[in-house]
């Protein structure tokens, strides 16, 4: 058995996952994306209300974002052989009462991270959208707050990137701190360059 065969009893089984489903207000529609082969892995939150409706990742102004910072066309992004996309939470979690979507379920990475990070050996690099994705997968080494998590991005390297999550919020959080353009936006987009 290869390890894409290995992975798709996995991904089977995580489409039919029910964990958390009392806790999801539109019921569980996990949206993960994973082969073997990928050598990109992009870990971010959870999808909201436009990617559970469609069932593609990053279907929506954040992705189109994302898709910039990266420096990548739709038909790379989507392209499962070069990209895994596996957030921390695969189904979408609801609205918080003030607005903004609610975080990321928290049985979610804990049940199936692991697993289907040993089924993708290829990874050469891990974009940690987020702070949950950061807080999960740096733990203790993350610095006191996202933006000084991803001012640190050197070292985290070169296994991740941290990044922050790429919503329309981020616009005013990019012109606060222009040395995101201007350092690590570059050697992002030469990493993702170089693996694919």
């Amino acid at each position: 058995m290869t390890k894409f065969q290995a992975l798709e009893p996995l991904l089977a089984e995580i489409s039919r996952c029910r964990l958390c489903a009392d806790h999801l207000p539109l019921g569980p529609r996990p949206v993960v994306r994973a082969r073997a082969s990928a050598r990109l892995l992009i870990i971010g939150q959870a999808p909201g209300t436009k990617v559970h409706a469609s069932g593609i990742p990053w279907d929506d102004p954040s992705g189109d974002r994302l898709r910039d910072w990266l420096d990548i066309d739709a038909d790379t992004f989507y392209d499962q052989d070069k990209v895994a996309i596996v957030p921390m939470g695969f189904c979408y979690p609801g609205r918080l009462p003030k607005g903004g979507d609610r975080p990321p379920r928290p049985e979610c990475a804990p049940a199936w991270h692991s697993d289907l990070l040993t089924k993708m050996p290829n990874i050469d690099l891990c974009i940690l959208a987020g702070a949950y994705a950061q807080a999960y997968y740096l733990a203790k080494e993350r610095a006191g707050n996202l933006t000084e998590t991803v001012r640190a991005w050197r070292d985290y390297g070169p296994r991740f990137i941290p990044l922050p999550h790429p919503s329309w919020r981020t616009k005013g959080w990019q012109r606060k701190n222009p040395w995101f353009d201007d350092e690590v936006l570059p050697e992002l987009r030469r990493r993702v360059r170089d693996i694919l």
